[in-house]
């Protein structure tokens, strides 16, 4: 499989370096988390003077022996090298029973520098204080951006390149398939076992009829505001019997598995928080056309799923704005910034235009507006909103 540079994700393991946290890499299955360490250890045996490097790959057979908690533990100290910086890799650390105590054993030494990846419903961001005693650093990994598929495909025309990505969208592994109906099979599968192996496992699920339903829903209604309550009422009408604290909790396993990202609404001109109901959009976009087919393509949905993962991609805090009865696809906050955004995929028809530059004019702060739509010209303004083709905007 061809491999491209991650830059993004590199450049922050790079910076981590000599840091006391343990390093953890996070993200939906398949979407790189192995490659990118593999990156990362290629750029210290090149870059790093007086290096040892450990590292163990439990999905291969030789580091069998290795799978309980003191085994690991032991082998990486007989493995230590005190005259050299020594650098722990460990990929799927789920798979060695207790791993947490080898891993704070070793931290605790002081004579480490840790970088862990493990399985996603198994090494979770809310998981993460509570498993290590020490400090822990995230780096969550997303599927290809756009960018980096244009990269991985050496594309020359960015507008026909979007076209195509929002096809294949940003799971690597499909790439290599050339029949668009075996990449997502591809695609399927891997969604397939995220729910069945991960979550199933990791929470001794029994009602996975129930799921099921759940995450057909939830796929169905991408960028529709949701609650558990009004999910719970539609799996009623279906006959499923549930609790609104059931269908809670098992949104929130597809979320701690990274298959959906949450994004709540927040309160515009009252600038607080609201609850009850939020939005969730695939890691993936793709993984949609997989489980439901392409039948019935919604293209406003899937460029507003592909605009969230890149904002979150980017390292934004992301809502759903609401201003007085109107809504804001995103506000997307970064330390002082703050960005207004709304997503369309066509904005030629001027009441369609109107409609979306509409809700982005009542917000009365000084704070940047944008839209972002399917223009193919570059950008302009209007009336201070800056209109931005999508496939530009995603090229950064």
């Amino acid at each position: 499989m061809k491999l491209i540079e991650r830059k993004q994700y590199l450049n922050k393991m790079i910076h981590t370096i000599g840091t006391p946290d343990i390093k953890v890499i996070t993200g939906v299955r398949r979407s790189g988390k192995s490659k990118l360490l593999e990156a990362f250890r290629d750029y210290v045996e090149t870059e790093v003077t007086e290096h040892n490097i450990i590292h163990i790959n439990f999905n291969l057979p030789e580091y069998e022996h290795l799978l309980t908690y003191r085994a690991l533990y032991d082998y990486i100290n007989t493995r230590y090298e005190p005259e050299k910086k020594n650098f722990i890799f460990i990929d799927e650390v789920q798979m060695c029973t207790d791993f947490e105590k080898a891993i704070n054993g070793l931290h605790a030494m002081e004579k480490y520098d840790i970088y862990i990846t493990g399985s996603n419903a198994f090494l979770l961001s809310s998981d993460l204080a509570t498993l290590f005693t020490g400090r822990t650093f995230e780096i969550k990994v997303y599927p290809f951006s756009f960018a980096e598929y244009v990269q991985y495909f050496d594309c020359d025309d960015p507008y026909t390149a979007l076209d195509r990505y929002m096809l294949e969208g940003g799971m690597a592994g499909s790439y290599l398939y050339q029949d668009q109906e075996a990449k997502y099979d591809y695609i399927a599968e891997v969604f397939n076992t995220l729910i069945v192996r991960d979550i199933r496992r990791k929470y001794k699920l029994r009602n996975m009829r129930l799921m099921e339903q759940i995450v057909d829903f939830l796929m169905d209604n991408i960028s529709n505001l949701a609650s558990a309550r009004n999910i719970t009422e539609t799996l009623a009408g279906l006959k499923e019997k549930a609790t609104h604290v059931t269908v809670s909790s098992y949104i929130q396993y597809l979320c701690n598995a990274f298959a959906f990202y949450k994004i709540r609404r927040y309160d515009i001109k009252g600038k607080k928080y609201l609850s009850s109901t939020e939005k969730y959009y695939l890691s993936d976009h793709t993984f949609r056309y997989a489980r439901l087919g392409t039948k019935n393509m919604d293209y406003g949905r899937i460029l507003e799923n592909i605009v969230a993962i890149e904002l979150l991609r980017r390292g934004y805090e992301v809502y759903v704005g609401v201003l007085h009865k109107k809504e804001i696809d995103f506000v997307a906050i970064r330390r002082n910034e703050k960005l207004y955004i709304q997503v369309s995929d066509n904005i030629i028809d001027e009441k369609t235009f109107q409609r979306e530059v509409s809700s982005l004019l009542q917000i009365r702060d000084a704070y940047p507006k944008i839209l972002i739509a399917r223009t193919r010209h570059e950008e302009y303004q209007y009336e201070g909103i800056r209109i931005i083709d999508i496939a530009n905007w995603l090229l950064g």
